[in-house]
């Protein structure tokens, strides 16, 4: 029973170490790759404190050869996000058009439906144009249907004599 040229499952699945398991040191990772990584670590704190001049001011980590090279390119775009730890809750962010857009279109749309509410504008003025009449001609055909009503009244009150 051949499938072909390739499986259609991987047969072996990949088994990623816990933080418990790395703190208590029984991971399957080679324990050469963490003493490297430490070495790494520890030269880039020795860098960090000659630039910062000796001083614990905590600098953002580097990724890759940035640790390593310093970049001073005017043209550097610096990423935008930012953690919950250094947001400025007092700085109001500047809206893009179509954000200011929006809710300038809210806003108008809350605005015209308040005015509407309270009869204002011209559209509901006919709404309630017209609602009015619809009540009067109801109120006539109540009006009428009670008179038959009488009337047929009469009538079987008169056959009846």
């Amino acid at each position: 029973m051949g499938r072909g040229k390739f499986k259609g499952k991987p047969t072996g699945r990949r088994q990623f170490s816990t933080p418990e398991e790395m703190m208590a040191g029984t991971s399957s990772r080679p324990r050469t790759f963490k003493k490297v990584e430490d070495e790494v670590e520890e030269a880039e704190r020795s860098e960090s404190e000659e630039e910062s001049g000796g001083s614990d001011e905590e600098s953002e980590k580097r990724k890759g050869t940035q640790g390593i090279i310093q970049i001073e390119n005017p043209n550097l775009v610096k990423p935008k996000n930012l953690k919950a730890k250094n947001v400025d809750i007092e700085k109001t962010s500047e809206l893009s058009r179509r954000e200011r857009e929006e809710i300038e279109k809210q806003k108008a749309h809350e605005r015209y439906m308040k005015l509407q509410e309270q009869g204002k504008t011209e559209q509901s003025r006919k709404d309630l144009d017209r609602l009015a009449m619809i009540r009067q001609e109801r109120a006539e055909a109540a009006k009428k249907r009670e008179e038959e009503k009488a009337a047929k009244e009469q009538k079987k009150l008169e056959t009846r004599k």
